[in-house]
């Protein structure tokens, strides 16, 4: 972490390590920024520790410089993976405890992979440590981008699938033998990283796993919310575990809990036990009696409470099938932006945003034969990959059309939109559109390498003022989910450059430079004193507004706005704690201050066109 004590802006500082020089980005006046570096070593023949010296430099003149020092590891010990995360760019790191193969390895299948996550205020490394090392797979530990992090939700979720790409790449496992585990808050991840993504999953094990922040963390449910309060709701869907349950019927489930957990209750593990027991038929569960909440019941290597022998007798047993296996798919989804697919089936898109959508399709390979139904789907991808050539596809949704398709030479999969009551052949969706690719609520703007960029543009407290909140947010990033953010003036950004990085705008069409380029076209406008929304108009000075954009030139990035109509609306965006896992926010966000207490004037959902006409928004004072 290199820290700018200046109340000025620093550049051209560097960090040299091993003779290797890495350029520190420019840090923003009294700014603190987490900075990767590369170093090389020379080759270590011996275990033990390595020191590293670093040096800060400017020019060639020494900042301040420290030494940290390296375990050096065997082949069969565990260890640490560095990479450099797609979220924001800056370097994580996820542990691994190597398989140890038996006997003769030449023949072997490819080694097996257990998704491993920690819980509350436990390291990656720590959580790899705590297993005996398996034969037949490897055990891969991410960190939820800090020991507390975001509970395996948001930015968490992201980094479980992110380890999980990169090591099954690294370690060339086979991605059917995939399994999903974890205690406590990771027990939590499992159930939701295992609902969220069940393709990827053969079957899954949580350990005193609690099921939802409305089970577990005190949050509440309106018993009559309001229409505003529906939206809110509605952001937080992905988070509802129940609400997606039934995406566990084709995983193997293992629940693992201590009956005198006194930590997360037992009955976080008989609730879901109960809920799966109306439709799961491979469903496992044991209570180790008297057991709390970290135990171990056994002489074995391993802490059981983790690594518990049946739990990984059921992996063993269990494979994810072929795509030309699988004759029925049942998924629900929350929002096609965080997970939109299982196996040949994909959902592109929602005919109400943030609504759950659920598919249940059969596929008849003998009759090239798509059949079933559909709820909150407009637009959906069938994969042809299982289907025999030889003759049209038939495909009948919600008990109609649109029939038989005819196959286009050369295509991996069919497209079908819903207009009215109807399905009809649609080819690729323009990617303009909301979809699997690109979509929101709000938070899912952080992503893709984002970059903060201030307002220089208005007067000195403004300009204050959004730097101020920018910083605050790049700081609260590193502190909450380790991580590095590039932050800039108005001025310095270019935005025709890395169209393809995520972008978040502090300010207002007045203030911020960058505004016209990124924003210029969107029916959402910020300026001193107003906010118009369409075709409606909220004026005051004390109004802040957050949403998001997809960003011009980009098919896969978005922009987003933290933006107020003064300073009185600039500090209410100081209490939005957006990133708080289980704190959610749909795409728009309008709020001001009514009798001095914090009120929402609007929020709501862009429609697929990210228009304001064709979305859903629940409205609160505005002026016609």
């Amino acid at each position: 972490v290199v820290l700018n004590a200046d109340d000025a802006p620093a550049s051209g500082l560097a960090i040299v390590a091993d003779q290797t020089t890495t350029p520190v980005p420019p840090l923003p006046p009294l700014g603190a920024r987490k900075v990767g570096f590369r170093f090389r070593t020379p080759a270590i023949d011996r275990p033990g520790e390595h020191p590293v010296t670093i040096k800060l430099l400017r020019g060639e003149e020494t900042l301040d410089s420290t030494t940290i020092k390296l375990r050096v590891r065997t082949r069969d010990q565990s260890y640490k993976v560095t990479f450099v995360s797609d979220i924001d760019g800056s370097v994580q790191y996820y542990a691994v405890n190597p398989a140890r193969p038996v006997g003769d390895p030449a023949g072997r299948s490819k080694p097996a992979l257990f998704l491993s996550l920690h819980g509350a205020g436990v390291e990656a490394i720590g959580q790899a440590e705590a297993y005996e090392p398996k034969s037949w797979g490897h055990i891969v530990a991410p960190t939820n981008r800090r020991p507390f992090g975001f509970d395996w939700e948001d930015w968490g979720r992201l980094d479980a699938i992110e380890v999980l790409e990169h090591a099954q790449q690294r370690l060339g496992t086979d991605p059917r033998r995939t399994y999903l585990t974890g205690h406590s808050m990771g027990g939590h991840g499992t159930w939701q990283v295992g609902a969220t993504f069940p393709d990827r999953f053969a079957a899954i094990g949580p350990s005193a796993g609690w099921i939802s922040f409305w089970s577990y963390a005190g949050a509440r449910r309106p018993e009559a919310p309001n229409a505003i309060q529906e939206m809110f709701l509605r952001a937080a869907c992905p988070s509802d575990t129940l609400g997606l349950a039934t995406n566990y019927a084709n995983q193997g489930v293992y629940i693992l809990h201590g009956d005198a957990d006194d930590n997360v209750p037992v009955v976080q593990a008989r609730t879901m036990r109960k809920r799966l027991e109306e439709f799961h038929r491979d469903l496992h569960a044991f209570e180790q009696p008297g057991a709390g909440h970290w135990w171990d019941a056994s002489d074995e290597p391993g802490t059981d409470c983790v690594d518990w022998a049946p739990m990984f007798d059921l992996f063993a047993r269990r494979t994810l099938p072929a795509l030309d296996e699988v004759r029925q798919v049942d998924f629900v989804t929350a929002n096609p932006g965080v997970s939109s697919r299982s196996s040949w089936a994909e959902v592109l898109a929602q005919v109400h945003p943030l609504r759950p959508s659920a598919i249940h399709l059969r596929l008849d390979p003998g009759l090239r034969r798509f059949r079933g139904t559909t709820d909150n789907v407009s637009r959906l991808a069938l994969d042809l990959d299982p289907v025999p050539t030889g003759g049209p596809v038939v495909v009948e949704l919600d008990g109609k059309g649109p029939g038989p398709t005819e196959r286009p030479a050369g295509a991996r999969r069919l497209r079908f939109e819903r207009r009215g009551d109807a399905w009809h052949a649609a080819s690729a969706p323009d990617p303009a559109l909301k979809g699997s690719h690109r979509s929101g609520p709000f938070k899912e703007a952080f992503r893709h390498r984002f970059v903060l960029v201030f307002g220089t543009k208005g007067d000195a407290a403004e300009n204050a003022a959004t730097l101020a909140k920018a910083r605050y947010d790049a700081e609260t990033f590193w502190y909450r989910g380790n991580g590095s953010v590039d932050l800039i003036a108005d001025t310095a950004f270019d935005p025709n450059a890395d169209r393809d990085r995520g972008v978040i705008l502090y300010g207002n069409a007045e203030t911020n430079a960058a505004w016209d380029p990124l924003l210029g076209g969107s029916p959402v406008q910020v300026r001193r004193g107003s906010i118009a929304v369409g075709g409606r108009e909220f004026q005051g000075d004390s109004l802040a507004c957050l949403f998001l954009r997809p960003r011009p030139g980009s098919h896969r990035a978005s922009v987003a706005a933290v933006a107020a109509t003064g300073l009185a609306g600039m500090r209410l965006t100081a209490n939005l704690p957006y990133f708080v896992s289980g704190a959610a926010f749909p795409d728009l966000t309008v709020l001001g201050l009514d009798d001095g207490k914090l009120a929402i004037r609007a929020a709501g959902f862009f429609g697929d066109d990210w228009g304001v006409d064709s979305g859903e928004f629940a409205w609160g004072d505005v002026k016609e």
